[in-house]
């Protein structure tokens, strides 16, 4: 009777602890979670990773930050698209050919316009003096980066079609090893590649993006995880609005940061982050409608597969904030 009783008591208690282990499994997932953040050898947010001053603020959420680096926007893009970053940071062309690929990614917020942080650049003792000198010559740059629309405005301004010069495609330590040795006429390059260039090789600057593009820095995220988290997102935006209010106007401690985090010397760190812009802003109609612009662009140049709409990538409250062309 005992022998059964115990038996009757342990198969009325069996699913109860199995709920109870179930809950206590799904508390514990819900209090620790990842936020993969993905960043380039550049800008405010490779700043705020070597600040820490995220993690500090989203510690008590039982929320963790998994930094991962990546060599320029499209690669970073694509990992964002194929799901290991949830959040990060390019330029402005990367997400119009991400968007094209099919990325589900969301346009964030923005910092102000740098086009002194770009530049087409040679080598010290090249014959080349203008962009139009360009013509024939080969390039190097990395594909659906930041600095291949900027390619296409100075040519367009030196009245130069794009087919008028030879492009090679290569990532920047790639497309480094090929401007030292020769193997291209001209790189075109982004900080804090371009001041590492410019202090270490003497590398010239032909032509930078003033007056041909505004070099917009974008904050991008994953649309589930936007949609899922908003209130992280928002999180990542108030930090970095903190963080450039104090690095406005203090290039030499933004450069004592973020040295180490890019390997490289103070004086280059230094020179990339006085061309830095600050002060994030949510992204608006007019930012979004230069954003249509350069896609329409790509889209004649045949440089990405399909026309797009930038307002498929706002934020719900900015989708029709864009135009495009059908």
């Amino acid at each position: 009777m005992n022998l059964l009783s115990t038996t009757r008591r342990h198969a009325l208690l069996k699913p109860l602890l199995l709920a109870t282990l179930g809950l206590l499994t799904g508390l514990a997932q819900a209090q620790t979670s990842e936020l993969r953040i993905g960043f380039q050898k550049y800008g405010t947010l490779t700043l705020l990773k070597a600040k820490g001053d995220l993690e500090k603020r989203l510690a008590p959420q039982g929320i963790t930050v998994k930094w991962a680096e990546f060599p320029a926007g499209p690669q970073l893009l694509e990992g964002l698209n194929v799901g290991s970053i949830d959040f990060g940071t390019v330029g402005e062309a990367p997400p119009i050919f991400a968007q094209a690929a099919g990325a589900d990614l969301v346009y964030v917020a923005n910092q102000p316009p740098a086009p002194t942080a770009e530049a087409v650049i040679v080598p010290k003792d090249s014959q080349i003096k203008t962009v139009a000198d360009l013509k024939g010559k080969k390039i190097a740059l990395n594909k659906g980066s930041n600095v291949h629309f900027l390619l296409v405005k100075l040519l367009e301004k030196a009245g130069l079609k794009y087919t008028d010069v030879q492009v090679i495609f290569l990532p920047p330590a790639d497309a480094r090893a090929a401007f030292e040795r020769g193997s291209v006429d001209a790189w075109v390059i982004w900080d804090p590649f371009l001041a590492a260039a410019e202090r270490q090789i003497g590398a010239r600057v032909v032509a930078d993006g003033r007056g041909a593009v505004a070099n917009h820095q974008f904050y991008l995220a994953a649309r589930p995880y936007a949609d899922k988290r908003p209130e992280v997102i928002q999180i990542i935006v108030e930090e970095l609005a903190k963080l450039d209010a104090w690095a406005e106007g203090r290039a030499k401690e933004v450069a004592q940061l973020l040295a180490p985090q890019i390997g490289l010397d103070l004086a280059i760190t230094e020179l990339a982050a006085s061309r830095f812009a600050y002060g994030i802003k949510p992204i608006s109609p007019a930012v979004a409608a230069e954003q249509q612009k350069i896609a329409d662009v790509f889209f004649e140049l045949k440089l990405i597969p399909k026309a797009i709409k930038i307002s498929d990538a706002l934020p719900r409250s900015l989708k029709t904030a864009s135009t495009s062309k059908p």
